[in-house]
């Protein structure tokens, strides 16, 4: 262990340190559990524009709390990893009826919130309470697999508890606040994951990694797998006035409270009067295109369908009685005009056919296709 590691960590941060992010101005604990939740797998330069209109919209715990599920994750639109959201959401409305709307402030009582783990709960207790708390995302396991020589990939059980008893022992009583964003900065501009700048970093001379030429190998990386494909047919059903049917997805599960076009398997499309009228149609308006999960790859074969092929509809499951306008009676859908967009979330390959189709018509000079 390095004895003056937190002195000599906490001087580099005094001259080099990031102390002007949005969320460094006024860190109380609800923007330092917002700007900690938005980072979790997003890069700053991301989250900047996400967090700022946040916190304009929902500038205190209560205006989150009465807010509806669909404006929420409307800014939170292709932040991605949506469940982040949710769980702000819910964790707002439980600390309006448990908390008198504010944050507790020890680690204990943060990891009983929903989306509040271990790392952020340190997070909110050191930045924002001043109490002595310990993290380890992503840029601090880096760090210290480096200088200390921890082998193995952090996301195994005892390469973790390593990792988190060197960071329990390192830090200090002292300056907690500015020794936890110290960390973190220290990961995201010196020891990065690729062609870290160890000249500049203050323990490049005990760096285990540095010293021995293994920066590219701690730490270990995650047991690579083949990643599983899985392939969808998005409906996209245009009415006369230029507006698409969308569906709100259920609240658990993939895209979990956002909106969506309708989907079904193409083997069951394959089954409808659609197919056969899909055949003698021209080229698609939207090329099929493939989004990648954490977990697998999703192709996506848009399907355009306008006013008139609304009858070869039906039957479908998950469609109901699709008929023209009444399709909006069904629970769940409802008509999304582009042009004029409403306040709900939608998932990413939503926006990407929205951009696609607009870009298309722009270039094109031509009224919406299908009508």
């Amino acid at each position: 262990m390095i004895d003056d590691f937190d002195t000599r960590l906490l001087a580099w941060f005094d001259l080099h340190g990031r102390k002007h992010l949005p969320w460094q101005r006024s860190p109380t604990p609800y923007r330092v559990w917002v700007s900690e939740i938005m980072l979790q797998q997003t890069q700053v330069s991301t989250v900047i524009g996400y967090f700022e209109r946040f916190m304009t919209r929902f500038p205190t715990i209560n205006t989150l709390a009465a807010a509806s599920e669909d404006e929420v994750l409307h800014l939170w639109t292709g932040l991605g990893y949506y469940a982040r959201g949710r769980n702000l959401h819910k964790t707002a409305q439980r600390l309006t009826r448990e908390y008198n709307a504010e944050l507790p402030q020890t680690v204990a009582q943060l990891i009983e919130l929903p989306g509040i783990g271990r790392s952020t709960a340190g997070a909110i207790v050191a930045i924002a309470c001043g109490g002595r708390a310990t993290i380890l995302d992503g840029n601090v396991k880096r760090v210290l697999a480096r200088c200390f020589g921890v082998a193995g990939w952090p996301g195994q059980t005892r390469v973790a508890a390593e990792l988190w008893q060197i960071a329990a022992t390192l830090t200090p009583t002292r300056r907690v606040n500015d020794y936890t964003q110290a960390m973190m900065d220290l990961g995201a501009t010196l020891c990065t994951r690729s062609k870290p700048n160890c000249a500049a970093c203050p323990f490049s001379v005990e760096c285990v990694a540095h010293q021995s030429g293994q920066t590219s190998l701690l730490p270990g990386k995650k047991p690579s797998k083949k990643i599983p494909v899985r392939q969808t047919c998005m409906l996209l059903i245009e009415n006369q006035q230029g507006e698409f049917l969308l569906q709100k997805r259920p609240s658990t599960g993939l895209w979990g409270g956002l909106w969506s076009f309708p989907e079904v398997p193409l083997e069951q499309l394959q089954q409808t009067a659609l197919a056969a009228s899909l055949k003698s149609t021209t080229a698609p308006l939207v090329l099929p295109f493939r989004h990648t999960f954490t977990h697998f790859h999703l192709d996506i074969r848009p399907i355009h369908v306008t006013y008139a092929q609304f009858h070869t509809l039906a039957g479908l499951p998950g469609l109901g009685n699709v008929t023209g306008p009444s399709a909006v009676s069904e629970p769940g859908s409802s008509w999304y005009d582009p042009q004029a967009p409403q306040t709900v979330g939608l998932t990413r390959p939503v926006t990407r056919i929205f951009q696609q189709l607009a870009a298309l018509h722009k270039t094109a000079s031509i009224a919406p296709h299908g009508l």
